[in-house]
């Protein structure tokens, strides 16, 4: 499928081996990594981070294949998911940090269409979320909420 803002097609990536079951050599419960994964959740961790600290601190390869969920079902079952979602809110911090560049060089013409761009995926990922219901239908994005959102 091609880019939307370029007419490029992505690289295929590498795909993980078909693996069922946890291996053997895994010590941790799925009880102490839904623990791990709270607290570590509640130090202020995304995700993805969290996912790296377990396979690299605890030898934890697949955190879905020890609990049977991905760590952003655990997160939001124990309600310490952050309320707005974290693409969009990476999304929100590359276009906070883009509008300060471009305060400095507000001749930067390439990085105002990339402005622009990450702006529009940014109204795309609203509506979407509106739709699914994540996101109140009241949410909106404007540049000085952004700012507070990612500090």
């Amino acid at each position: 499928m091609a880019r939307m803002h370029a007419r490029k097609r992505g690289k295929s990536g590498s795909t993980r081996p078909p693996v069922t079951e946890a291996p053997e050599w895994v010590t941790m419960g799925e009880e102490d990594i839904v623990e791990r994964i709270v607290s570590l959740a509640k130090k202020g961790m995304n995700s993805g981070e969290i996912g790296i600290a377990l396979r690299d601190q605890h030898g934890v390869p697949s955190v879905k294949l020890v609990t049977g969920k991905s760590i952003s079902q655990i997160m939001k079952e124990e309600k310490v998911y952050p309320d707005i979602p974290e693409d969009l809110l990476f999304l929100m911090e590359k276009a906070v940090n883009l509008h300060e560049h471009m305060d400095e060089n507000n001749k930067d013409l390439h990085n105002r269409k990339g402005l622009q761009e990450i702006e529009a995926k940014i109204r795309r990922l609203v509506k979407y979320y509106k739709g699914k219901g994540v996101l109140p239908d009241s949410w909106r994005y404007n540049r000085n909420m952004a700012e507070m959102l990612t500090q």
